[in-house]
C-alpha cells in the first residue's frame, strides 16, 4: 500500500520527478565515465611499459636487479634455456644482454641502456618491432642499431647514419662499437625513446668482449591471469638445478616496476575520492528536489497527519519515494553508461592536443574506458545509498509538520 502511493506520488508530478532521475543520471554517467578512463589510461600506461620493455616475467643472476652490471651477468645460461623450454606456461622468452654506455654522433653525445636482443625473439616478447616509424627492424647483422626517434632529432642522425657506442667491459676498459642506424622507432612513451638504444646480442657481446654473457631473460606466459603460478613453476625447477641454489632471481613486473605498481594503487585511491565527492554532490541536488517536493506538499501531508497516518509512516513513504527514484536512475544511468562506454571502448577519446604530456607519461593519444564489474557494484551501491540519504532531511521535514498548521498553509 505504501509502495503504491509512493509510485503514484512521483508520477503525479512527473517534471520533479524526471529533474531527479536526470541528477541521478548524470551521477552514474559521471562516476562510471571517470572511473573507466581512469582506469584506462592506468592500465595503458601499465600495458605500455610490460609490452615495450619489461615483460611480465624476468630471470637475473641474483643481485641484478639492485646492481644491474655486466659482473652480475649470467655467465652460464644454458640451464635456464632448458628450464624455460619445459614450463609449459610460458609463451615466449627472449634472452638480453644490457648495459649502460654512450652513444655520440658528430654532434652530441647522450648516456644510454645499451639492449643487446636477438631480433626474432625479441619481436615475440615486446613490440618495438612494431614501432618503427623508419627504416626496418634489426635483421641480426652485425653493425646495426635501433634508436628511438627523439634521440635521432638530439643526436641530429637519421637512416643509414653512423653512430658510436660505448660502455665498460668487465675488466673497466671501454668498448665501442660503430654501427648504422638500421631503423627508428617511436613507442608511447618519449621518455624510453631517449634512453633505449637496441644492437643484435652478438654486436653487444663482442664491443664488451662478454662472450656468452645474458643479464637477462624476458618471459612472456600464455595466460597473464596465470602469471604467478608459471612464477611458481619457473622457480622451483630452476632450484631443482644442480648448484642453482639462490644463483638466480624470477621476477615479475610488479617486482621489477615498483614505482608504476605503486603509482597506479595511489591512483586507485584517488579513484574512492572521486567517487566520494561526486555522491555529496548529488546527495545536495537530491535534498534540494526532494525538500521542494515536501514543501509543495504541505498540505496533504497535514491531512495525512489529520486522519491519522503516523510520523513512521510518512518518513517511509517519502524514504520509498528516494528509493524507487534512485533505482530508475541508477538502471537509465548504468544504461547510458553502457552504451557510451561500449562506443568509446572502440573509438577511444581522442587527447592528441595533450599527446606531448601523455608520452611523457608513457600513454597514447587515444584513451580507452575500462569498465570493471567491481566500478559497476560500487556505483549500484554508492549512488542509491547517496540517494536514500539526501532523503532523509526532507522526509524529517514531512514529519516535523504540525497537522493543523500544514492543514492551512497555502
Amino acid at each position: 500500500m505504501l509502495a503504491r502511493i509512493a509510485w503514484r506520488n512521483i508520477l503525479r508530478n512527473k517534471r520533479r520527478s524526471l529533474i531527479l532521475i536526470m541528477s541521478i543520471v548524470v551521477g552514474v554517467v559521471a562516476l562510471v565515465l571517470t572511473e573507466g578512463f581512469a582506469v584506462g589510461m592506468l592500465q595503458q600506461m601499465l600495458t605500455n611499459q610490460i609490452g615495450t620493455d619489461a615483460g611480465y616475467i624476468q630471470i637475473h643472476k641474483r643481485g641484478y636487479q639492485s646492481d644491474p652490471t655486466l659482473e652480475n651477468s649470467m655467465t652460464d645460461p644454458g640451464p635456464v634455456h632448458e628450464v624455460l623450454e619445459k614450463v609449459g606456461g610460458v609463451l615466449n622468452y627472449s634472452e638480453r644482454l644490457r648495459v649502460y654506455g654512450l652513444i655520440s654522433s658528430a654532434y652530441n653525445s647522450y648516456g644510454v641502456s645499451i639492449v643487446g636482443i636477438v631480433p626474432n625473439e625479441e619481436s615475440r616478447i615486446t613490440t618495438i618491432s612494431r614501432y618503427i616509424t623508419k627504416g626496418t627492424y634489426l635483421s641480426g647483422k652485425p653493425g646495426q642499431i635501433l634508436i628511438g626517434a627523439s634521440m635521432a632529432e638530439k643526436l641530429r642522425v637519421g637512416l643509414g647514419d653512423k653512430v658510436v657506442i660505448m660502455a665498460s667491459q668487465r675488466d673497466g676498459s671501454i668498448g665501442s662499437e660503430a654501427c648504422r642506424i638500421e631503423g627508428i622507432f617511436e613507442t608511447l612513451n618519449s621518455g624510453f625513446d631517449q634512453s633505449h638504444v637496441y644492437i643484435p646480442i652478438q654486436t653487444a657481446r663482442q664491443m664488451l668482449n662478454a662472450g656468452g654473457l645474458v643479464s637477462e631473460f624476458v618471459i612472456n606466459p600464455k595466460d597473464p591471469h596465470e602469471m604467478n603460478e608459471v612464477v611458481s613453476q619457473i622457480r622451483r625447477s630452476i632450484e631443482a638445478l644442480p648448484g642453482a641454489s639462490n644463483r638466480y632471481e624470477v621476477l615479475t613486473y610488479e617486482q621489477m616496476l615498483p614505482l608504476l605498481v605503486a603509482q597506479l594503487e595511489l591512483y586507485k585511491q584517488a579513484l574512492y575520492l572521486i567517487a566520494v565527492l561526486i555522491a555529496f554532490a548529488l546527495i545536495f541536488g537530491i535534498i534540494d528536489t526532494m525538500l521542494m517536493s515536501v514543501m509543495e506538499r504541505t498540505q496533504e501531508f497535514g491531512i495525512s497527519m489529520a486522519v491519522g497516518m503516523s510520523h513512521g509512516r510518512i518518513f517511509k513513504m517519502v524514504m520509498t519515494e528516494a528509493l524507487f527514484l534512485a533505482i530508475i536512475g541508477t538502471a537509465t544511468g548504468l544504461a547510458a553508461s553502457y552504451i557510451i562506454t561500449s562506443q568509446l571502448s572502440h573509438s577511444g577519446w581522442d587527447l592528441s592536443t595533450f599527446s606531448a604530456s601523455l608520452k611523457s607519461l608513457g600513454i597514447g593519444s587515444v584513451i580507452y574506458p575500462v569498465v570493471q564489474t567491481s566500478s559497476v557494484i560500487q556505483t549500484v551501491l554508492i549512488i542509491p545509498i547517496a540517494t536514500l540519504l539526501g532523503a532523509v532531511y526532507p522526509a524529517l521535514k514531512a514529519v516535523r509538520l504540525q497537522p493543523v498548521e500544514a492543514i492551512r498553509a497555502s
